[in-house]
């Protein structure tokens, strides 16, 4: 599985986040909400330090992660992160 986050959603983690380079990121599940890819489940995120990081990648100064307990939600797809332009907020695309 691999993580991509673009410069843009970066940023935008940045400024939401007040975070400094060097930042960890970690996308987790989290039990509700709406998900393209698992019913009842969605996306959360949280500025912490990994403890079992299964895939990561760095963007913009920040260090985003996926722990390896949370890897079931995506089923095997690679995960990029982007801006929507238009309404200003990240986007998950599953490939």
């Amino acid at each position: 599985m691999k993580l991509q986050v673009s410069s843009k959603a970066a940023q935008w983690y940045k400024d939401e986040f007040e975070a400094s380079e060097g930042t960890y990121i970690r996308f987790f599940v989290r039990y509700g909400g709406f998900s393209q890819l698992q019913k009842g489940f969605s996306l959360g995120v949280i500025s912490e330090e990994p403890m079992d990081a299964a895939a990561t990648t760095e963007s913009s100064g920040l260090i985003f992660f996926i722990e390896e307990k949370d890897l079931w939600y995506f089923d095997g797809k690679d995960v990029e992160v982007d801006l929507d332009e238009q309404r200003q907020e990240p986007v998950f695309l599953y490939h």
